[in-house]
């Protein structure tokens, strides 16, 4: 690496954002953020904040201009304008081409199928009088109901009956085009990490299992290494990389996955970015996903990716009953375990389910890491300030 700094623009000043910068002020680079929010995480770190929407053309152009290589943390930007600049040159990362098939779940579905890569069964539907006929095809019980685009977080995502949607149509939530695909009764939800350098090199990180709460169906925590057999995470990780590979750009992808009864592995999506399911790395694993997206934004090699202890990551969320200022409550009982690790965004007010930051457990089993996170939970909340 030269002596002359590289600039890295980012589309997003989120947390990852924020995250990234964190964690890559021993590399040589300059930062350059653009973002709609003067109050982002990233604001008070990048070398240049230029406010502005996301899918501003002009502004892209602006953050393009004083950067020799862009990259995103959020999928809901300008593709077009980023296409255009690729043609013309830039070097983005992931490629832009990749954004156009993630942002549109109907494309991502239909690039799993063209590329052999397994998926649930699906259809795709363009309005509310195609659905009697996809469900009916489908044949499930249950199935899920996703808009094609702009869904995130649980939005524009719903899991329907099929024998109560085709005897009331009124209950189809969704105009406008869709993906309904058979609900995955599934054994456990696994996700990796995928990173791929400039030169072609591919590694992944150890797989990350969710834990859920039965009851609200909601994710707990997330740990590594995940409890599965060794064939498991074989069969896992080939197809990440496979469907990495069929991407065919540099970048970091978390390919989320489903295990199913019977141990057939299915994916379910993949994001072209960092991820929640790799917080953990930052003090988990010898290179943080932050860390290995700036080198493959660099140039540098890969990271070494290992464990270097069993983890867990809590999300630490918005308190459901105010809106505002806020604090940790427990922030004092927390400081006191050990490998306990408190990752607060600066995200300036709380907001009912708001993600607001997240705390990292390590210890030297998955056992111990387990019984810790869950004490940690009991500590993790929020109160007004």
């Amino acid at each position: 690496m030269n002596s002359s700094k590289t600039k890295i623009g980012i589309l997003g000043g989120g947390q990852l954002g924020k995250m990234m910068i964190e964690e890559s002020l021993k590399l040589n680079v300059e930062f350059n953020v653009l973002e709609n929010d003067l109050d982002c995480p990233c604001n008070s770190l990048a070398d240049n904040f230029i406010l502005g929407k996301l899918t501003d053309e002009e502004k892209i152009n602006e953050l393009a201009a004083i950067s020799d290589v862009l990259t995103y943390e959020i999928e809901h930007v300008n593709t077009s304008a980023l296409l255009k600049l690729e043609e013309e040159g830039k070097k983005i990362i992931p490629s832009p081409r990749i954004l156009k098939i993630i942002q549109d779940k109907g494309l991502q579905k239909t690039f799993y199928s063209e590329n052999n890569i397994p998926t649930s069964n699906y259809f795709l539907v363009e309005n509310k009088s195609e659905w009697t006929n996809a469900i009916k095809n489908l044949g499930a019980e249950k199935f899920v109901a996703k808009t094609r685009k702009d869904g995130y977080d649980g939005k524009g995502v719903c899991i329907l009956n099929s024998y109560e949607v085709l005897n009331n149509p009124s209950a189809i939530p969704f105009d406008g085009a869709c993906v309904l695909e058979e609900f995955v009764n599934c054994k456990k939800e696994l996700s990796v990490i995928v990173a791929k350098d400039v030169f072609g090199n591919i590694l992944c990180y150890p797989i990350v299992e969710m834990e859920f709460d039965a009851v609200a169906n909601l994710v707990t925590f997330l740990f590594a290494p995940a409890d599965i057999s060794i064939d498991i995470e074989k069969k896992a990780k080939q197809i990440s990389l496979q469907a990495v590979d069929a991407l065919n750009s540099p970048g970091l992808f978390a390919v989320e996955l489903f295990l199913t009864q019977d141990d057939t592995i299915l994916i379910n999506e993949i994001a072209p970015r960092p991820h929640n399911s790799g917080h953990h790395t930052i003090e988990a694993c010898n290179t943080s996903q932050f860390e290995q997206l700036v080198r493959i934004l660099i140039g540098l090699p890969l990271g070494n990716t290992n464990l270097i202890q069993a983890a867990a990551m809590i999300n630490l969320l918005g308190d459901t009953t105010f809106t505002g200022h806020y604090r940790l409550k427990y922030l004092n009982e927390l400081e006191e375990m050990d490998g306990v690790y408190i990752h607060l965004y600066g995200k300036k007010e709380s907001k009912p389910m708001r993600k607001l930051g997240h705390i990292t457990v390590t210890a030297n089993t998955l056992e111990e890491v387990k019984s810790k996170a869950k004490k940690v939970m009991d500590f993790a909340g929020f109160e007004k300030a």
